[in-house]
């Protein structure tokens, strides 16, 4: 019976020190964590993916405290939550935030079914990432879209599909959150986060393909062939041409559209433009006609009246 006394009490003075070590511990070496960041990490929609370039919304709203306590939050913002979140984040910490122009996942790639034929059949891990490190895929463009549909598996909204006709991703713009996760999931980086613009209108070069162009145009009929017809035609100097491929710049871009017509191979897309209306067609009865002139109502150029010759005078004789 003693030995089970002595050995309650031992055990029990051991608990008793390690529980005083422990506490010692705790607040000696405790982390102050600024309880706003529990409260900004409320506000925050809590999708963690990563879009705002923060390991989940934590990372984001630790950041904000930071940002906060320096006196800016210039270059944070939650592209899932949009400019409602910040504005709730920015009264939260009793900072102001600049508006920010809504964006968009855009897929540059105009490869479809018809313009871009398979030339070879690929028979591996079905995932684009495995397929690009195989080659060029099964077409003979090795810069486009392989439609294996990384990007939609990477879409945590449900916001991009692949078109079965086209073979090609779609990105549904209202549930687009601009997050980018598609566009890291691309090895191609055919996916690309452009301005939303006004009433969801832009302009853009749909082909990343940096072939030249009689090769571009072998493995795509719609490929860019950086003819430069775009970027002579552009007068707010928003096109350029690089490593054969145009690019349109989205911040120099007025949506004139005079691109898109010049476009010899159709690359460049304008989208959610009104269509252009039809001109009115004339009736041929009613088209204007010059009327034959008659030949009584031909007017006649009265001839000048021949000059009478004189007759030259005779000498006089001497």
């Amino acid at each position: 019976m003693d030995f089970i006394l002595m050995a309650v009490i031992v055990l029990g003075a051991i608990g008793l020190i390690a529980a005083l070590v422990l506490y010692v511990c705790s607040k000696k070496f405790a982390v102050y964590e600024d309880p706003r960041i529990a409260q900004v990490n409320e506000v925050l929609p809590g999708a963690n993916c990563g879009g705002c370039g923060f390991p989940g919304c934590g990372g984001m709203a630790d950041a904000l405290v930071k940002g906060a306590d320096a006196g800016s939050l210039d270059g944070l913002f939650c592209p899932v939550g949009g400019q409602a979140v910040m504005g709730q984040v920015a009264d939260l910490l009793g900072m102001a935030i600049a508006n920010s122009e809504p964006m968009v996942a855009v897929v540059r790639c105009n490869g479809t079914c018809e313009f871009r034929p398979k030339i070879a059949e690929y028979s591996g891990l079905r995932n684009c990432a495995a397929m690009n490190a195989c080659g060029a895929g099964e077409t003979a463009c090795g810069f486009g879209c392989l439609g294996c549909g990384d990007c939609v598996e990477a879409c945590q909204f449900d916001a991009i599909h692949i078109n079965p006709e086209t073979g090609l991703p779609e990105v549904d713009e209202e549930k687009c959150t601009s997050c980018g996760a598609c566009v890291k999931a691309c090895p191609r980086h055919i996916i690309e986060l452009r301005k939303k613009g006004v009433k969801g209108r832009r302009v853009f070069v749909s082909c990343v393909n940096k072939d030249k162009g009689p090769v571009a145009m072998k493995a795509c009929k719609s490929a860019c062939i950086g003819c430069g017809k775009c970027e002579k035609e552009c007068a707010f100097g928003a096109i350029t041409i690089e490593n054969n491929v145009s690019y349109i710049d989205f911040n120099k871009c007025r949506l004139c559209r005079k691109c898109v017509a010049v476009c010899p191979t159709k690359a460049i897309h304008a989208v959610n433009f009104p269509a252009p209306k039809p001109k009115p067609e004339v009736p041929a009865e009613e088209a204007p006609k010059a009327a034959p002139q008659s030949q009584s109502e031909t007017p006649v150029i009265p001839e000048k009246p021949a000059e009478p010759v004189q007759p030259k005078a005779k000498e006089e004789q001497a």
